[in-house]
């Protein structure tokens, strides 16, 4: 059976990969660093399960230190130029989108198709990861088809994520981290306290009051801290469960969909989602390192209105 052990498995490699080959790179300056960085991600992908929470805590240190402090430098691997990489993509057209859409397209169809496979009377893949697994299947089979199809040399994948790898940098990780946060407020009870502090100022008993603070709080909250995952626990402990389902009845379901919805608003309005915000930026090499941020605003405002309309008519039905 495939499991999400097999995941970490292959990432674990990938980023011990990334961190062998930047040790020789003398283009850059930091190449230790770099090194360090990817080789501690790596292993804590590869011996994570293994380790104490003690050891585990070492290795995210480590990672902060290094990216945070130490800071990373930015690779030059050999690859194509730009008047060849031009030339390939007229000459394939289309049809190099292919590979990039078996992705999507196998994480969908595992998972509507693949759980509860069996092989032998064995499961082919572990029913509670089945979308992510499905994922990294639909990477293996896109990289294998690109790997036939445009023969580059097999240390390709490596170096082309290497590069990629450093231009994003440190914030590769930012959504990990920014989820493990969340995990550990919901622990602490920071949900709690936050509803203590709602309930001094609003009025419990509207309605709307409810939703358009539960609504923004989502927003508000992803803002702060990168990531709607993260902010969902938090504000669903302290607006969501006691106020809108326990007291006003609204159902569960439509509140977490359209809550998380909301919290996506504020994921296009802040640096924290990195990922999302500040690597395309770099990655484009725009000249304005907030320039995503700022065209995304005046689209992130209606929507959150949108949805929290949306909330108010539909959580009470």
């Amino acid at each position: 059976m495939i499991r999400t052990e097999h995941l970490f498995l292959l990432a674990g490699l990938f980023f011990v990969a990334i961190a062998v080959a930047s040790l020789p790179d003398r283009s850059n300056p930091r190449r230790v660093w770099n090194a360090a960085f990817w080789g501690l991600l790596g292993a804590s992908f590869l011996f994570g399960s293994y380790l104490s929470d003690f050891a585990n805590g070492l290795i995210a240190l480590g990672l902060v230190v290094v990216g945070g402090i130490l800071r990373l430098g930015r690779s030059s691997p050999k690859t194509t130029s730009e008047a060849e990489r031009a030339e390939r993509a007229r000459r394939r057209g289309n049809w190099i989108f292919v590979p990039a859409l078996m992705v999507p397209a196998a994480a969908l169809c595992g998972t509507l198709l693949l759980k509860g496979v069996t092989v032998g009377g064995v499961l082919l893949f572990e029913t509670r990861s089945i979308t992510l697994l499905s994922l990294l299947l639909g990477v293996v089979l896109a990289l294998s088809v690109m790997m036939v199809w445009t023969r580059p040399p097999l240390s390709a994948p490596v170096q082309e994520g290497r590069r990629l790898m450093d231009a994003v940098g440190w914030a590769a990780i930012l959504p990990q981290m920014l989820a493990c946060l969340g995990a550990i407020f919901a622990v602490a009870g920071v949900g709690e306290q936050v509803g203590s502090l709602f309930e001094m100022f609003l009025n419990p008993d509207s309605r709307l009051l409810v939703v358009m603070c539960y609504c923004l709080g989502m927003a508000v909250f992803t803002i702060i801290m990168g990531n709607a995952f993260a902010a969902f626990p938090v504000m669903t402990a302290a607006i969501g469960l006691p106020l809108i389902v326990h007291v006003h009845g609204g159902d569960p379901v439509i509140m977490a969909a359209i809550g998380m919805l909301a919290g996506f608003c504020g994921t296009l309005m802040t640096p924290m989602a990195a990922n999302f915000n500040l690597v395309p930026a770099a990655l484009l090499e725009l000249k304005d390192r907030y320039g995503v941020i700022r065209a995304q605003i005046p689209t992130a405002l209606p929507l959150l209105a949108g949805n929290t309309l949306l909330m108010y008519l539909l959580v009470f039905r």
